[in-house]
């Protein structure tokens, strides 16, 4: 057995063996320019092909994995809101959304905090599978100050913290988002065949199945 389905198998939701609470924060602030330059669209509603929208689709994972999940989301998200919470997201307003991921993640955690860890999630990621987030959950609320999941060599997203690095993560700001702390902390590296790391919806074909 690898040991992604050891810990994926050993989890209930959001729990480790040892009890650890890990919060799962949704990132859904973004404007998503590249998918509509005239921003009638929102990508985050748009559905996949098997009819679920992008963020609920996204959403929905997170909270199975973590039983507890905070969306960040834009003024004025109207539907996306109500989307998000229809699937189990608490949802928080990041007024400065426009400034950058940093500010969104920022704003995430806070409402987040306290925790033992975090698992940091895009919601426009809907493809990332269910096994990736327990292995990354069980990794954490195992020990690792940080986990990733690597496919072929690369990683990909989500990532996860642990509350050990909240105080880093809280002075972050603008676009730089967390990789400068990959860059310079340990890093847990959890092998998963999940190509789904990578996805993400940037334009009108990614909508597609394959």
């Amino acid at each position: 057995m690898t040991l992604l389905k050891e810990i994926a198998l050993g989890l209930g939701a959001g729990e480790g063996a040892v009890g650890a609470t890990i919060v799962g924060v949704l990132l859904a602030a973004g404007r998503g320019s590249r998918f509509d330059p005239s921003g009638r669209r929102n990508k985050l509603l748009q559905p996949l092909a098997d009819g679920r929208l992008v963020a609920a689709a996204a959403a929905r994972t997170l909270v199975a994995a973590t039983g507890t999940a905070i969306a960040v989301v834009p003024p004025g998200g109207g539907e996306l809101v109500e989307v998000l919470r229809d699937v189990g997201c608490r949802t928080v307003v990041c007024a400065d959304a426009d400034q950058g991921m940093g500010v969104s993640l920022v704003c995430g955690l806070r409402a987040a905090a306290p925790a033992d860890g975090f698992l940091i999630a895009l919601a426009d990621m809907p493809y990332v599978r269910p096994e990736t987030l327990a292995a990354l959950v069980g990794a954490v609320a195992a020990g690792a100050a940080i986990a990733v999941p690597v496919h072929g060599g690369r990683r990909g997203n989500p990532v996860a913290f642990g509350a050990a690095h909240l105080p880093r993560l809280l002075r972050l700001g603008g676009d730089e988002g967390a990789r400068k702390l990959l860059k310079a902390h340990p890093v847990c590296e959890i092998e998963v065949p999940d190509p789904g790391i990578f996805r993400d919806v940037d334009h009108p074909g990614d909508l597609a199945a394959g």
